[in-house]
Protein backbone atom coordinates (compact mmCIF):
# COMPACT_ATOMS: atom_id res chain seq x y z
CA UNK A 1 0.00 0.00 0.00
CA UNK A 2 2.37 2.55 -1.10
CA UNK A 3 1.25 6.23 -0.82
CA UNK A 4 -1.62 5.62 1.22
CA UNK A 5 -1.94 6.26 5.17
CA UNK A 6 -3.89 4.33 7.11
CA UNK A 7 -5.38 6.55 9.98
CA UNK A 8 -6.42 5.12 13.41
CA UNK A 9 -7.93 7.21 15.91
CA UNK A 10 -8.02 4.91 18.78
CA UNK A 11 -4.24 4.42 18.71
CA UNK A 12 -2.85 4.84 22.35
CA UNK A 13 -0.60 7.47 20.89
CA UNK A 14 -3.00 9.47 18.99
CA UNK A 15 -1.89 13.07 18.41
CA UNK A 16 -4.94 15.20 16.69
CA UNK A 17 -2.87 17.75 15.62
CA UNK A 18 -0.65 15.33 13.61
CA UNK A 19 -3.70 14.90 11.51
CA UNK A 20 -3.81 18.89 10.81
CA UNK A 21 -0.02 18.89 10.36
CA UNK A 22 -0.19 16.20 7.76
CA UNK A 23 -2.96 17.93 5.62
CA UNK A 24 -1.55 21.27 6.14
CA UNK A 25 1.87 20.08 4.86
CA UNK A 26 0.20 18.14 1.88
CA UNK A 27 -1.52 21.64 1.24
CA UNK A 28 1.72 23.47 1.89
CA UNK A 29 3.53 21.11 -0.89
CA UNK A 30 0.62 21.39 -3.44
CA UNK A 31 0.92 25.49 -3.04
CA UNK A 32 5.19 25.52 -3.49
CA UNK A 33 4.90 26.76 -0.45
CA UNK A 34 7.77 24.84 2.28
CA UNK A 35 5.73 23.70 5.07
CA UNK A 36 6.32 24.21 8.95
CA UNK A 37 8.40 21.86 10.72
CA UNK A 38 6.50 20.03 13.93
CA UNK A 39 7.25 17.73 17.10
CA UNK A 40 10.19 20.07 18.09
CA UNK A 41 11.84 19.97 14.72
CA UNK A 42 13.50 22.76 13.62
CA UNK A 43 11.86 25.16 11.28
CA UNK A 44 13.55 25.74 7.79
CA UNK A 45 14.18 29.74 7.24
CA UNK A 46 12.86 29.70 3.51
CA UNK A 47 11.32 33.05 1.13
CA UNK A 48 7.76 31.45 -0.30
CA UNK A 49 7.19 32.88 -3.55
CA UNK A 50 4.11 35.30 -3.11
CA UNK A 51 1.58 37.40 -5.25
CA UNK A 52 -0.29 40.65 -3.83
CA UNK A 53 -3.91 40.76 -2.96
CA UNK A 54 -6.10 42.67 -4.57
CA UNK A 55 -10.03 43.57 -4.29
CA UNK A 56 -11.88 44.46 -7.56
CA UNK A 57 -14.95 46.68 -7.17
CA UNK A 58 -16.69 48.31 -10.03
CA UNK A 59 -19.68 50.93 -10.24
CA UNK A 60 -21.11 52.86 -12.94
CA UNK A 61 -17.93 54.60 -14.16
CA UNK A 62 -15.12 52.49 -13.65
CA UNK A 63 -13.41 49.44 -12.54
CA UNK A 64 -11.19 49.71 -9.29
CA UNK A 65 -8.32 47.60 -8.50
CA UNK A 66 -7.37 47.32 -5.02
CA UNK A 67 -3.83 45.92 -4.60
CA UNK A 68 -1.82 45.40 -1.25
CA UNK A 69 1.69 46.15 -2.09
CA UNK A 70 3.59 46.18 1.23
CA UNK A 71 6.84 47.64 1.91
CA UNK A 72 7.38 48.10 -1.77
CA UNK A 73 9.06 51.25 -3.16
CA UNK A 74 6.99 53.34 -5.95
CA UNK A 75 9.88 53.10 -8.18
CA UNK A 76 9.69 48.99 -7.89
CA UNK A 77 5.74 48.86 -9.24
CA UNK A 78 5.59 48.49 -12.54
CA UNK A 79 1.37 48.65 -14.69
CA UNK A 80 0.91 47.77 -17.80
CA UNK A 81 -2.01 47.39 -20.53
CA UNK A 82 -1.51 45.16 -23.86
CA UNK A 83 -3.38 42.87 -25.33
CA UNK A 84 -6.48 43.72 -23.85
CA UNK A 85 -4.50 42.63 -20.71
CA UNK A 86 -3.46 44.76 -17.56
CA UNK A 87 -0.63 43.56 -15.64
CA UNK A 88 0.84 44.51 -12.33
CA UNK A 89 4.42 43.59 -11.44
CA UNK A 90 7.36 44.31 -9.09
CA UNK A 91 9.28 43.12 -6.97
CA UNK A 92 9.73 43.26 -2.90
CA UNK A 93 12.98 43.13 -2.26
CA UNK A 94 14.77 40.81 0.73
CA UNK A 95 15.88 42.60 3.82
CA UNK A 96 19.88 41.88 4.29
CA UNK A 97 20.53 40.90 7.66
CA UNK A 98 22.28 43.36 9.84
CA UNK A 99 25.35 42.50 11.70
CA UNK A 100 24.15 40.92 15.24
CA UNK A 101 21.08 40.01 14.31
CA UNK A 102 19.55 36.57 13.82
CA UNK A 103 16.57 36.29 11.97
CA UNK A 104 14.31 33.36 13.76
CA UNK A 105 11.65 33.25 11.46
CA UNK A 106 10.56 34.48 8.12
CA UNK A 107 7.62 34.50 6.53
CA UNK A 108 6.77 37.40 4.75
CA UNK A 109 7.66 36.63 1.48
CA UNK A 110 10.03 38.53 -1.12
CA UNK A 111 11.01 38.40 -4.75
CA UNK A 112 9.34 39.17 -7.82
CA UNK A 113 5.45 38.95 -8.64
CA UNK A 114 3.36 39.21 -11.49
CA UNK A 115 -0.43 39.72 -11.51
CA UNK A 116 -2.26 40.24 -14.76
CA UNK A 117 -6.22 40.55 -15.52
CA UNK A 118 -8.30 40.35 -18.71
CA UNK A 119 -9.90 43.54 -19.39
CA UNK A 120 -13.64 43.47 -19.22
CA UNK A 121 -15.56 43.74 -22.64
CA UNK A 122 -16.76 47.35 -21.57
CA UNK A 123 -13.24 48.60 -19.95
CA UNK A 124 -11.15 51.42 -21.78
CA UNK A 125 -7.81 50.29 -21.40
CA UNK A 126 -6.41 53.99 -23.05
CA UNK A 127 -7.20 55.44 -19.63
CA UNK A 128 -5.88 53.73 -16.88
CA UNK A 129 -5.00 55.78 -13.99
CA UNK A 130 -3.13 54.57 -11.02
CA UNK A 131 -1.72 55.87 -7.40
CA UNK A 132 0.07 54.45 -5.01
CA UNK A 133 -0.13 55.59 -1.20
CA UNK A 134 1.11 53.77 2.04
CA UNK A 135 1.65 50.40 0.48
CA UNK A 136 -2.14 50.56 -1.61
CA UNK A 137 -2.15 50.78 -5.71
CA UNK A 138 -5.25 51.68 -6.52
CA UNK A 139 -5.81 51.65 -10.48
CA UNK A 140 -8.48 53.37 -11.89
CA UNK A 141 -9.98 51.64 -15.26
CA UNK A 142 -12.68 53.55 -16.63
CA UNK A 143 -15.93 52.29 -18.77
CA UNK A 144 -16.16 53.16 -22.02
CA UNK A 145 -18.25 55.88 -23.26
CA UNK A 146 -20.38 53.72 -25.07
CA UNK A 147 -21.16 51.56 -21.49
CA UNK A 148 -22.14 54.11 -19.77
CA UNK A 149 -25.43 54.40 -18.83
CA UNK A 150 -27.52 57.18 -20.66
CA UNK A 151 -30.28 59.09 -19.47
CA UNK A 152 -33.13 59.72 -21.58
CA UNK A 153 -35.79 62.19 -21.01
CA UNK A 154 -39.00 61.47 -22.15
CA UNK A 155 -41.35 64.40 -22.83
CA UNK A 156 -45.25 63.82 -22.49
CA UNK A 157 -47.66 65.25 -24.48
Amino acid sequence: MSGLTRWEPFRMQFNPWRELEEVEKRLSTLWGRTPAKADGQKEAISVAEWSPVVDITEDAKEYLIKAELPEIKKEDVKLTVQDNVLAISGERKYEKEEKGKKYQRVERAYGSFLRSFTLPEDADGSKVAAEYKDGILNVHLPKSEKAQPKSIEVKVA
